[in-house]
Formats: structure tokens, C-alpha cells, sequence
């Protein structure tokens, strides 16, 4: 048995930042360092940021990302460190290095690229050989592969450890989705165990646009059983003492290791036999430890907040704006703001029309006492009066009905990007994924913003977060009224959600089916959804197409979200059932 102190290296790094990224990488490699480890992982791509997309495009970034991983190999000390880059060698790859004494001692081109969903990596990358070689890290026979490379029963993990592996180390860039922890746990066991190779699994970590980065990198034994686990959503350097279980015992006594055998690959020896057997390491061992799993809302709340705060950090702005009516959803978008950047940078402001009810007033300011946010106040019913008037006489019958509803929205708009103009503040959109995807909302009025921050929250989801914010908090941070009064955008008398579209809990069940797993009208009706609402829900989806793209990014939380996850043309002739 070998001993390995093993470094995961949870990193939040910046799109095209690669002086940025190099910089954090070298910090946490001599965390690693310090720490005695014997081994430090960092995720998928991170000297250029993940995704990069176009960038790539540009040999201007491609090389200043080579030149910034060889400034990090020669910084590399004892600790032998894996890293993810993009590597030039005839074509693109995406690749991992391994780095230690100064030296670059080996690169893997990621073999399996993904090009579903949200992935587009054929589109930038070459797809790399099968396994070459292993190294020789602290005693232990160790192999690399790259994300989606572990994916495969019959992949690069089945070959390394059919070449004799003990370790085999995947970095990732795997982006936060619900269920996907317990996805990835699951996959990676049936991988080590079929392997008999132990897995170090290490995942990027925070928000770039859309995508949300959870960490939760993991280390499994030979025999597929979950030995360490970092935090989600954290960043930040685990370290774990691992023992390594020689190869050949296992695959002795289990017949898929003899089936899958093959000739031994090739060992390249890195650095030192830096073990954390050593008897100073002894002393002071780190032990295994397993972050406690996220109950499924604060998951999803924790990736809105990080999201949320990855996109203004990241970007130009410092503060955010939302405008508070006193609903459900805006009272939702400003509690993540706050818990994402602190109350001194988001401002809310209340715009009162001629039929903003008493309640919804006194709601809104109630919200922003408790988080403790400024409120500004500004009615609009002067502009909604005088904008009537002037559009009277070219309205046929004068500004009533939709257009009228849709004329106070853009007003509203008007002023909050009045505001961002004035102030530079960031303005953050509060409608969710159910009205997204109907259409239930005004371009240029409540959709006119830089951040969408519940846009794949379904409406449900909305009442179950903040009822969880609440339970944490210990107090009713967002008031109790907001949670019991029905929906209304209050854009006329009596108006109630439930008047135009069919119940939120009906809503959300067909569109969870017909958006997020593509069901068809005739499977949603045999299913028991009444044929009429299925219909009616279907047109309301791909009629709003136009809509969505121009809608404001915001981040992905559930298994199919709007934009990069489905790709719909906005003028299509194809009409369902």
C-alpha cells in the first residue's frame, strides 16, 4: 500500500483572464506545496477560463495561454501539479499537463468531446489518441484524462486501468445542474470500481454568464467508494491523505480486472517519491473527509447567489438594481442579490401605477427593511398618463387592454435603464422560467435588464426557495403576504396570473416534460394532462421563441435551460400535435 497526499484545487477562475488564472493556479500550487502534497488537481481548462469559446479563435490567446503554462512549470516545485490548458500541437486540443521540478513532463488530449446541450467542443477541439502512458507520482502509477473522457464504460479510464493505473486523476468543468452531484458520484464508483483504480475527480467552481460551476470534487478508492469530498460552491485547496492500493490485487481476485488487462503502460517518473507515507507526514495526516450534501433548495439558491455574484464581480458593474413590486419573484431576486453582494450594493426601487394595490406597496418596503437595501420610490403615473393621452388619437380606440398593460411594463423599463445610464448599476430582470417560457412577459418592460437571475427558476421552485431563505433566516425575511397572495402583475384592476395562464403547478408539470425532456403533446396527454391546456401551453412555448433571444442571460439550474441548452429557430414553420 502507497501513500499519496492528494491537493484539490478548487479554483473560480475568469474567462480570458489568463494572467488572472495563472496567478491563482500558482497560489494554490504552493498551498499544495506548503501542505506537503504530493499531488495537486486543478480543473478542466483552467489557464484560459471554461467555457472560452471564440477566444480560441484568436492565436493571440492560445498562445498566451502555452506561454503562461510554461511559466507555470518552471514555478512548479516538488508537488506534482495537473492543470488544464488548451495545447497547440497540429490542431487544438483540450488537454491536461502535468507539472513538477520545473518541467512540464506530459500532456493528454481529452479524447471524448462533448457536443450536446451546453457543449460545443468540436467545434474548437481535436479529439486526442488513447492512452500513451502513465506517470509515476509519489510511487504511484497514476493516469489523466479530461471530463467527459471519464463518461464512458469502455473509455480512457477503462484503458489506464487496463495499463495499469492506480490512480487516475479526471479535471472537469462540469456545470451545476439539480441532480448533478449524485449523477457524477454515481458514474464516477462504477468507473473506479470497474477500473479497480482509485479516481480523483476535481470540478471548476463559480459563475461564468450562464453556467454555474458547483466544485464538489471527489476522490473514490479502487473499489468505488466515495473516500473525500470538498464543498460545492466554494473554492478553495482540500487536502487528503489517500492510500493506494497496489493494482494487480484486485484484479487478481476480480474477473473484470483479468478480462480487461493489458500490457502495462509505460511509467514516466515525476519529480521526487514525495509519499505521504513519510514519517513527518505520518505525524500530521490529513484526513478523508466527505462534504454533507446540499438539501436540494440551498442548492439551487447557492447557484443563483454565486451566478449572481460571478457576473457583476466579473464584469463591469459593482452594483445592482431591482425593481421591487411587492410579488414573489422580485422579492426572490433581491434576497439573492443581497446574499450575493451585500446590501450597500443593491438598490430597489418600487414603481406604483394607478393599480398597484396598498398591499404590494407596503410589501416591497417591508422586503427592503429586512434586507436592509434602500427603496427608492417613483410612481409612473405621470408617464403612463401622458403617454396614454399622446397615443390616444392613433390608437383607434384609445390605449386600453394589452397595450396598456404592455405600456406601463415599458415605462418601467424606461426608468430602470434611465437609471443604470445614470449610475452604472447593473439591472437585475425578475421574471422566471415559467412566464419565459410562455411569453408572459414585455420585451423592453419587466424583460429590459443585464441579468436574469431566476430566468430557469420555475415558479414552484420561486415558493420553495424563498420559503427555504426564510426557514434559514429564522424570520420572515421575505414578508409572510407576499408568500400567500395569488400572483398578479397588476397591470389591471383584479388581474390575477391565473386569468390568462393555467395554474403555476400545472404550468411547470408540462413544461418540466415538453422543455427539459422533450415530450410530445400526444405523450403529455396520455399521460393525463388535459389535451386543450397541453396544446394552448405548446403554442404559448414556441410562439415566444422571439422573445427569449432577447431576453437577458442568467444562470443555468435545471437539466434544460433556454439558450445555450435549446437551440430553437425563431421562425419555424413546425407546429406540434
Amino acid at each position: 500500500m502507497t501513500g499519496l497526499r492528494v491537493a484539490l484545487c478548487q479554483v473560480d477562475t475568469v474567462v480570458g483572464d489568463i494572467d488572472g488564472n495563472a496567478g491563482k493556479i500558482l497560489a494554490m500550487m504552493e498551498t499544495a506545496e506548503q501542505a506537503g502534497a504530493g499531488l495537486a488537481v486543478f480543473p478542466e481548462l483552467a489557464v484560459t477560463g471554461y467555457p472560452p469559446e471564440d477566444l480560441l479563435l484568436a492565436p493571440a490567446f492560445v498562445e498566451a495561454n502555452l506561454k503562461a503554462m510554461q511559466q507555470l512549470a518552471v514555478a512548479s516545485g516538488e508537488c506534482a501539479s495537473v492543470v488544464g490548458f488548451a495545447d497547440e500541437e497540429g490542431g487544438l486540443y483540450n488537454a491536461a499537463g502535468i507539472l513538477c521540478g520545473q518541467k512540464l513532463h506530459g500532456v493528454w488530449h481529452k479524447q471524448i468531446l462533448p457536443n450536446y446541450g451546453v457543449f460545443d467542443e468540436r467545434r474548437y477541439f481535436a479529439a486526442g489518441g488513447d492512452p500513451a502512458e502513465l506517470y509515476l507520482v509519489g510511487g504511484v502509477r497514476t493516469g489523466i484524462t479530461v471530463c467527459e473522457d471519464s463518461w464512458s464504460p469502455a473509455g480512457p479510464v477503462a484503458a489506464l486501468g487496463a495499463g495499469g493505473a492506480e490512480l487516475v486523476v479526471v479535471i472537469n468543468a462540469s456545470p451545476y445542474r439539480r441532480g448533478a452531484l449524485a449523477e457524477r458520484q454515481a458514474m464516477l464508483s462504477t468507473r473506479a470500481a470497474d477500473a479497480s483504480t482509485a479516481i480523483v475527480y476535481v470540478n471548476l467552481v463559480g459563475g461564468q454568464d450562464e453556467l454555474v460551476f458547483d466544485g464538489g470534487s471527489m476522490i473514490f478508492d479502487h473499489e468505488g467508494t466515495l473516500v473525500a469530498r470538498a464543498p460545492q460552491f466554494e473554492e478553495g485547496v482540500t487536502v487528503v491523505d489517500l492510500e493506494i492500493q497496489p493494482a494487480y490485487r484486485k484484479r487478481l481476485l476480480d474477473p473484470r480486472g483479468q478480462q480487461a488487462a493489458s500490457a502495462p503502460l509505460p511509467a514516466v517518473t515525476v519529480g521526487s517519491a514525495r509519499e505521504a507515507s513519510s514519517p513527518e507526514q505520518r505525524e500530521r495526516r490529513c484526513q478523508p473527509s466527505i462534504a454533507g450534501e446540499l438539501a436540494p433548495e440551498e442548492e439551487v439558491y447557492r447557484a443563483l447567489v454565486v451566478g449572481t455574484r460571478d457576473y457583476v464581480e466579473k464584469g463591469p458593474f459593482e452594483e445592482v438594481l431591482v425593481a421591487l413590486s411587492g410579488g414573489i419573484d422580485s422579492s426572490l431576486v433581491a434576497t439573492v442579490a443581497v446574499d450575493a453582494l451585500g446590501p450597500t450594493r443593491v438598490h430597489g426601487i418600487l414603481l406604483p401605477s394607478r393599480y398597484s394595490s396598498d398591499h404590494s406597496i407596503s410589501d416591497a418596503k417591508a422586503l427592503a427593511g429586512n434586507l436592509g437595501i434602500e427603496a427608492r420610490v417613483i410612481p409612473i403615473e405621470p408617464a403612463h398618463k401622458t403617454l396614454g393621452e399622446m397615443l390616444s388619437s392613433h390608437a383607434g380606440a384609445g390605449v386600453t387592454g394589452l397595450t396598456d398593460e404592455n405600456l406601463q411594463a415599458r415605462i418601467r423599463g424606461t426608468i430602470v435603464m434611465a437609471l443604470s445610464n445614470n449610475s452604472g448599476w447593473l439591472v437585475l430582470t425578475t421574471g422566471n422560467k415559467s412566464e419565459l417560457s410562455v411569453g408572459y412577459a414585455t420585451l423592453y418592460g419587466d424583460m429590459a435588464g443585464g441579468f436574469a437571475v431566476i430566468r430557469d427558476v420555475p415558479k414552484t421552485l420561486v415558493y420553495e426557495l424563498c420559503r427555504w431563505r426564510n426557514n434559514v433566516a429564522g424570520t420572515d425575511l421575505i414578508p409572510v403576504s407576499v408568500l400567500s397572495k395569488a400572483p398578479s402583475a397588476e397591470l389591471r384592476p383584479g388581474q390575477r396570473d391565473e386569468d390568462t395562464l393555467p395554474s403555476y403547478d400545472q404550468l411547470d408539470a408540462i413544461l418540466l416534460e415538453y422543455v427539459e425532456r422533450d415530450r410530445t403533446v400526444a405523450e403529455l396527454v396520455a399521460e393525463g394532462h388535459d389535451a386543450e391546456v397541453v396544446r394552448r401551453v405548446v403554442e404559448l412555448v414556441d410562439r415566444a421563441e422571439y422573445k427569449r433571444r432577447q431576453a437577458a442571460p442568467g444562470p443555468r439550474v435545471t437539466t434544460r435551460g433556454f439558450g445555450k441548452d435549446r437551440r430553437m429557430p425563431i421562425t419555424n414553420g413546425f407546429r406540434h400535435g
